[in-house]
């Protein structure tokens, strides 16, 4: 892929047959469903689906889907069957990543600050039904100049069926738009949402020297704000002690 990028009118997207990314700066916050998550592996209905339906059967899944759509993100079929359309992912991460652009290092290499990506926040892209889930993670990454490596993250889709919640994280050849299209419209009935890998335990041999160094920076101020906090209670607590023995012992 290459490292270009070219601002468009209101969303991200992927372009098919290009490797080339747009970003805007197109963000929306949305409640997550209510229920239990429950983790889910099975991809293969979907995977069955994708080469049995014909460039018809797709057509008419299209026109329904852009029937039911209430935000004009709709879809459109192309003449060689590939299909495009919009997928919003929720940024779900919970450590630091490493962005471009910070300071320069040794040698003039320039060094990534570390800093938390709000979480809650959902991305709009444009892609294509060529567009796989491992396009979709470095073209998120890209819009937020993330310096990190793709393969520390996931995308998962969260999905709802008799009120129960599951939670699945997609292989990296898995088609999004597909998804989107076999699910419909509505984000209640399926989402998607970018995690950090789930390895039980964090790969630190994963991560750089600089990388390592701004979260010891960030654990360090973090450390800091919190002592700071505790003083301040602490000499709250000390205050209204006085107060009160003060008014105990009444006047001298």
């Amino acid at each position: 892929m290459t490292g270009n990028s070219t601002m468009s009118s209101g969303y991200s997207s992927l372009e098919e047959d290009s490797e080339e990314y747009f970003f805007t700066a197109r963000t929306s916050f949305f409640k997550k469903p209510n229920g239990k998550v429950t983790e889910s592996k099975d991809v293969e209905k979907e995977r069955e689906l994708r080469t049995e339906l014909s460039r018809e059967e797709i057509g008419l899944r299209i026109d329904q889907y852009n029937s039911r759509t209430t935000d004009h993100l709709k879809m459109t079929l192309g003449s060689t069957g590939v299909y495009t359309g919009f997928i919003k992912v929720q940024m779900d991460l919970r450590r630091p990543v490493t962005v471009r652009g910070g300071p320069r290092g040794p040698g003039g290499a320039v060094m990534g600050e570390a800093f938390y990506l709000p979480r809650g926040v959902s991305n709009t892209l444009h892609i294509s039904s060529n567009n796989t889930v491992r396009q979709v993670i470095v073209a998120l990454l890209n819009k937020f100049t993330v310096a990190d490596n793709p393969a520390k993250y996931a995308l998962y889709k969260r999905y709802r069926r008799e009120e129960q919640v599951y939670v699945c994280k997609l292989a990296d050849g898995e088609q999004p738009l597909f998804l989107r299209l076999m699910a419909g419209p509505d984000p209640d009935t399926l989402s998607f949402v970018l995690r950090e890998q789930q390895t039980g335990e964090v790969m630190w041999d994963a991560f750089s020297i600089p990388e390592l160094r701004n979260f010891l920076r960030i654990l360090e101020k973090e450390e800091e704000e919190q002592r700071e906090a505790v003083i301040r209670r602490y000499a709250l607590y000390r205050q209204r002690l006085m107060e009160a023995l003060t008014e105990a012992r009444g006047p001298s």
